[in-house]
């Protein structure tokens, strides 16, 4: 009886304490996640940039949106993070005076509808559809990758949007609507599926602040050209165009953002601060219960510039040629071949490693050899449902030895 009861004792401290092992290394391993996902460095910036109305005179939309999408292109963000979706093609319609031309102003210096125009939706595939599986990276399979938002866990991204809207929706093409849950739904899938850091969401519409009420995820910021009951209004008339050509919330956006480079430290609040309401006629709205950084601390190329590695050097780079080349070439053989020298050292210090491995098993009993090869394969177990069978493994010898010795 005496064998029996220690013998149960036995294995019964010999699985309390797999237990704990196996516990402590699932908290470790999750812990280690949560903190991992809390630092996560911000990496890259993406633009969405959506103008949703259709028809001749709504031509200040589309000159909104492509305002925005040639001052985040000056601030460095590229192409291919820049998803612009436009309702409706106004360089091309037959009451345009100035055919393949978009202006923002009266005084026609500047075409924004030039050369380096990417419009990744456009006409009747600028839908809420669309604008959903955008946001949320739902497309199917035949999307091509430049119509994609392939942001990531280190992305901050900008999301503007311009039309005409209500309380807590904006209208797409004039047919449907994005409601204020709809955004928060999405916003709410990106957060889950990691699709971004932060997020600014930019809205120029009238009623614009209601959009933002159904707003629960973390890391987001959001600022409207007006608040509830107010609507957004257009700055000036171009007498030849024959319409309004921008937004006053736009217009005095873009102003703040043409007194600056990419190099500028201009942060949000100095940016929020910017908005007059004498100037709009209406009252700007930001809401920052989501965001938890000073705003005075953020710089506006957090969202609306690159986020790029700067190398500074002594002189301009010089690529292999003339006289230098076959210096380069003999240079760039030696570092290779001392590159290879120490591959073989390394490869030969591990071949001598796994003699001496070998020879110290070799000198080892049987059990002490088992066990040997228990706790190696032991350390390089990451999953603890593994390493609970390896334990009845090694439960299994013990448990056959007691039997044998209590008879």
């Amino acid at each position: 009886m005496g064998r029996l009861f220690r013998f149960k004792a036995f294995l019964f401290l010999i699985c309390a304490a797999a237990h704990l092992f196996c516990n402590s290394n699932a908290y470790s391993s999750s812990s280690a996640s949560s903190s991992s996902s809390s630092t996560t460095m911000h990496t890259n910036n993406w633009a969405v940039l959506v103008c949703t109305s259709r028809f001749w005179f709504n031509y200040r939309h589309m000159a909104n949106t492509l305002s925005l999408y040639r001052t985040v292109k000056r601030l460095g963000i590229p192409d291919e993070r820049i998803i612009l979706m436009l309702a409706d093609d106004m360089a091309c319609n037959p009451r345009n005076k100035y055919p393949a031309q978009v202006f923002n102003n009266e005084n026609h210096r500047l075409n924004l509808y030039g050369d380096n125009v990417e419009v990744d939706y456009r006409g009747y595939e600028v839908t809420v559809e669309n604008f959903l599986r955008v946001l949320t990276g739902r497309h199917e399979a035949a999307v091509p990758r430049s119509k994609r938002l392939l942001s990531d866990e280190g992305s901050h991204i900008l999301l503007y949007m311009t039309g005409h809207g209500g309380d807590e929706f904006l209208k797409f093409q004039d047919n449907e609507e994005l409601q204020s849950h709809d955004l928060a739904d999405a916003v709410k899938q990106m957060k889950e599926k990691q699709r971004f850091k932060e997020l600014l969401i930019m809205v120029d519409t009238c009623q614009a602040a209601t959009l933002f009420s159904q707003l629960h995820s973390p890391g987001v910021l959001a600022i409207g050209s007006s608040r509830k009951g107010e609507n957004s209004y257009s700055h000036h008339l171009d007498a030849d165009v024959g319409v309004s050509v921008v937004d006053r919330f736009t217009f005095y956006t873009l102003a703040f953002f043409e007194k600056l480079n990419m190099y500028d430290n201009a942060s949000l609040s100095s940016l929020f601060g910017s908005y007059n309401p004498n100037m709009l006629m209406s009252t700007s709205y930001f809401r920052t219960d989501l965001y938890h950084r000073w705003l005075d601390e953020v710089p506006v190329t957090n969202f609306f510039g690159s986020v790029m590695e700067t190398i500074h050097t002594v002189s301009a780079y010089r690529a292999f040629s003339g006289k230098n080349s076959d210096e380069d070439r003999i240079k760039l053989s030696s570092d290779q071949s001392v590159g290879l020298e120490k591959g073989r050292t390394l490869v030969s210090s591990n071949v001598q490693d796994q003699i001496n491995d070998s020879n110290t098993k070799d000198q080892l009993g049987v059990f002490e050899h088992l066990w040997y090869t228990i706790l190696n394969k032991a350390e390089k177990i990451e999953d603890a449902d593994i390493l609970v069978n390896y334990g009845l493994a090694m439960i299994l010898p013990l448990v056959a030895v007691f039997t044998w010795l209590s008879h």
